[in-house]
């Protein structure tokens, strides 16, 4: 049975936000735990949302994902399982406590974590030649950035913050609740001041409040030398900004590299196919020859035929690793003149009788030959 879209397993779109996929994956996972959900397949389906988010939580594995699918895996021998404890593990809790925040609505007690931001996708075309030599290009990327204004404190600045009164301040209420464990003493975030444990009477103008706000930002990119057409570039920090004071996420930015004219890439190596006369061919000669560098002079040896493959030995790409460079591979294709004079024609003529070309059994048709071959 072919195994079920990934995004479609959490009911998220492709290009959602790690925050997105995680709280997608965490209301899935409260509704189909094993110990919670009395459907006969709770089971499997806890460990189908366990391995979809182990996936796409991952910025790498999601990226293998995205463009080879389920195949991206298959050599890895990655599949359903191995997720340990009640037919499946906990997969996207950082601690005890989220997984109390699941089940049971409430952890330990304790003020919310500071969370790290989501990492941010961009996607960058670039010519054939920057991708072969590196270049540095600014691109604007639209980020959550902590409010200036309040600096993320949310609250409008010289306005009061305190302690909540549902709370006291400690963003938990105490309780007791039925659980599959038994009635347990557990806590809830507080409603109030959503387990923040402060309230602000004026929200800050700028964020409404949130504390961050989503505007957009020119980051310089250094695209080193030798980077290929779906390859990514991560860059540190500069995803959405964390909340509470967590870190920010990281830029994962695709590249696209728009096709040349003339280049085709292998690996490092630089293929072109060049056309020469019959002429050329069959006497040789030195013709010029573009490569990423500007044109060179190569050398066609007498008798070349058509199919050719020559190397210009250190003229492809650098390795983007650093390990040495490519070559260019010149496939030679020898061009048949047409559209003859009466003169062109007869010199053709001599030359074939000086080769012998005119026997009968030489001027049989291929076809004719083969046919005798076969008899």
């Amino acid at each position: 049975m072919a195994k079920r879209d990934y995004y479609e397993i959490l009911g998220v779109s492709q290009g959602a936000s790690q925050d997105e996929i995680k709280k997608a994956y965490r209301q899935l996972a409260r509704k189909h735990h094993p110990d919670v959900s009395k459907e006969e397949d709770a089971e499997e389906r806890f460990k189908e949302i366990n391995e979809a988010y182990k996936v796409l939580s991952d910025p790498e594995q999601r990226q293998k994902y995205d463009q080879f699918g389920h195949a991206a895996f298959e050599e890895a021998g990655m599949g359903q399982g191995g997720f340990g404890g009640f037919g499946g593990g906990f997969g996207g809790f950082d601690d005890l406590g989220d997984i109390f925040d699941t089940f049971f609505g409430g952890g330990g007690g304790g003020r919310p974590r500071a969370r790290q931001g989501a990492d941010l996708r961009a996607d960058l075309t670039i010519e054939f030649e920057d991708a072969a030599f590196g270049k540095k290009q600014t691109i604007t990327v639209n980020r959550v950035v902590v409010c200036e204004h309040c600096h993320g404190n949310k609250a409008e600045p010289g306005t009061p913050i305190k302690n909540c009164p549902d709370c006291g301040g400690a963003g938990k209420i105490q309780g007791v609740q039925q659980t599959p464990f038994g009635r347990m003493n557990v806590s809830r975030t507080c409603s109030r001041c959503h387990g923040e444990g402060k309230i602000h009477e004026t929200p800050c103008k700028e964020c409404n409040g949130q504390g961050r706000l989503r505007k957009p930002e020119k980051i310089e990119v250094d695209i080193p030398a030798g980077i290929d057409d779906g390859q990514v570039l991560r860059i540190g920090g500069k995803g959405d900004a964390g909340d509470l004071g967590g870190p920010p996420g990281d830029l994962n930015i695709v590249i696209r590299v728009r096709p040349h004219k003339v280049f085709t890439r292998r690996n490092n190596d630089v293929l072109c196919t060049v056309p020469i006369t019959i002429v050329q061919a069959a006497l040789g000669d030195e013709i010029e020859m573009p490569t990423l560098e500007g044109p060179v002079n190569m050398r066609i040896p007498e008798g070349t035929q058509s199919g050719k493959t020559m190397r210009l030995r250190g003229k492809g790409i650098r390795d983007v690793r650093g390990h040495g460079r490519g070559d260019q591979l010149v496939t030679i294709h020898v061009e048949t003149p047409t559209k003859l004079t009466e003169r062109q024609k007869e010199l053709l003529r001599e030359f074939a009788k000086e080769r012998g070309e005119t026997h009968p059994e030489e001027s049989r048709s291929f076809f004719d030959r083969v046919k005798d071959a076969l008899r």
